[in-house]
This record gives C-alpha cells, structure tokens and sequence, in this order.
C-alpha cells in the first residue's frame, strides 16, 4: 500500500507532530513523505530512522506554501494514486490538506484519534462528547484523506536508513498566490508545552493574572515544567493563546499533568486527558476534573500551592 505523509518542519527539523503520524503510516504501507522545508542531510536521517522510503522536499521559500505545496501534491496523487495521504491537526497541514482535496475531488477526515485501512478507503476514529464516546468514520476512494490529531500516535523511530530526497516542483500560481512579508517567531521560556514530560496548567480558580504567576509560574519553575492554560484565562487576557490546552488548543500527554483552579469543562479534558498522571487542586469536590484526576485535592489552590512551593523550596 502507498501511504503519503505530509511534514512541517520546525527549528530546521522534522516536527514531532509529523513523526508521530509517520511512526503510524510505517505499520500501513511503504512511505513517501513531503516535507515542508529545507532539505538536509540530517532532515532525510530522521524522516528514514522513522519509516520514510522517499521525501520529497517542498522549500517554498518567501511563498505561503499551501496553494503551491496542495497544487505539486495533486498533481503527483493523480497520477500515483495512493491509497491514504496523512496530515496533523497544524495550521499550514490543515491548509494544504483542505486545498489538496478540493483538487483532487476527494473528502476529508478531520480530528481524528486513529486511522486504519480498509479494502476500498480509509476508517477512522474521533473523540465525541469530551472523548467520552467514540465515533468511526469511514471515506472510500483513493485517496483517502486524513487529519490527526497530535499524540494520537507516539513518535517511535524503527532504524531505517536514509530516505532517498527529491525537491517536489511547486508550480507557479499567479494571482492565488500569496508571499510571507514578515514573520515573528514566539517568544519561548522553559520546556516546549507539547513536548515536556511535566505540564502545570491554570484556570479561572486561581482568581486572577498575578496568582497565576505565582502559583503555576514559580510550581512549573520549580519542576522543570511547561506551563498551560485553560481557554477562559485565555479569553480573559491572562497569557496567551500558546498556552492554552484544549480543543481549539494543544494536545498534551505528558508524564504528569497538574491542575490548579480548573473546573474540568470538556473542551479542556479533551486536551489533557490521556496525561499519564493527573493531579488536581480545585475547592469543588464536584469538579469534572476529578473524574480523570489520579489524584486529586479537595482545597482552595491559594491555600495548598504555596505549600507546595515550600516544600520543594526547603528540599
């Protein structure tokens, strides 16, 4: 079976979004990925140790690559026909995919929690109701297209050699096109959130911006942790948007996942629920979080945190 995977880059490397999804079209079929960015000897090194037979390198330079990237994609698809072409839930993935299909004629499957192959398309899995129930999907036709979610899968390398590259020609567009005049790069203090093995994230319980440094700032400082957010204090100004875990957030799976002030509505348990361990501090002993909470205390965070912090502080 021929399964294409479509890769961002990030830091001049391969995304760990990308290589979770290619960890899983490994175990599908013979792999060709397209790899958003610069081609490097060291880009083909990992894109192989994780499965990949053949990358195609989309560089589109000072392009904003979706209209170019989705055009090349196309037109090599219908001539190839593979079964199933495999994206993450990104913002430039989700853009080349939508465009790629309305190309190709083809659907799209978005959001979801797993992929499988049938003899005729593509079956998926997504998370309904806060995950609490599961919902299969299936698309017919090659190909079959797919968005997944980030930590879906995990990012497992297999020890191939290095993928064979080749640059994928993007093909001038003329007026739908668009170019990057300026970019800012986000500011970035401690672990990454999506990657790091302790998270300590903060909701409207910590009652306002100030308890939200002292508390979850200085207990995330003291663990060596990334730092997360509900969307209300996002909504409310308190951080920024890159901190928010959720639904319309980032996904998190760390080892430990710690909850100060937060409720637990469904779109933030979404986000965080499959943490190894989660801890939870809320004063409502009905608190949804408590219902995937592995241990959970029943207090008021202004109270227990700061006791915390001066229990490692001593050690």
């Amino acid at each position: 079976m021929s399964i294409w995977v479509f890769i961002e880059s990030a830091d001049g490397a391969p995304a760990s979004a990308g290589l979770e999804i290619l960890t899983r079209a490994r175990e599908l079929g013979d792999v060709t990925a397209f790899y958003l960015g610069r081609s490097s000897d060291d880009v083909a090194g990992v894109l192989g140790e994780y499965g990949a037979k053949q990358v195609f390198v989309a560089d589109a330079g000072d392009r904003l690559p979706a209209a170019p990237v989705a055009a090349a994609m196309a037109a090599k698809a219908e001539a190839e026909q593979p079964q199933l072409i495999l994206f993450a839930q990104t913002y430039d993935s989700r853009d080349v995919a939508g465009r790629l299909a309305a190309r190709l004629g083809a659907g799209v499957l978005s959001n979801a929690n797993a992929v499988r192959l049938t003899d005729d398309g593509a079956e998926t899995d997504h998370e309904v109701f806060g995950g609490t129930r599961i919902a299969t999907a299936k698309l017919t036709g090659r190909p079959a297209i797919v968005i997944v979610r980030p930590k879906s899968y995990n990012a497992e390398a297999a020890g191939g050699a290095p993928a064979a590259v080749s640059a994928l020609d993007l093909p001038e567009l003329g007026a739908t096109e668009a170019k990057v005049v300026e970019s800012h790069v986000e500011e970035r203090e401690g672990p990454q959130l999506s990657d790091a093995r302790i998270v300590v994230s903060g909701g409207r319980g910590l009652g306002s911006a100030e308890a939200y440094e002292q508390l979850v700032g200085k207990l995330a400082g003291l663990l060596g942790a990334a730092t997360g957010a509900t969307r209300a204090i996002v909504d409310a100004g308190w951080v920024p948007y890159a901190m928010q875990v959720g639904q319309t957030g980032k996904t998190v799976k760390p080892d430990v996942y710690i909850a100060l002030g937060i409720s637990g509505a469904m779109q933030h348990l979404v986000g965080m629920k499959d943490s190894s361990t989660i801890i939870a501090v809320n004063k409502d002993p009905d608190a949804p979080i408590f219902s995937v909470a592995d241990l959970g205390i029943v207090g008021d965070v202004q109270q227990v945190v700061p006791k915390l912090i001066e229990a490692l502080e001593s050690r």
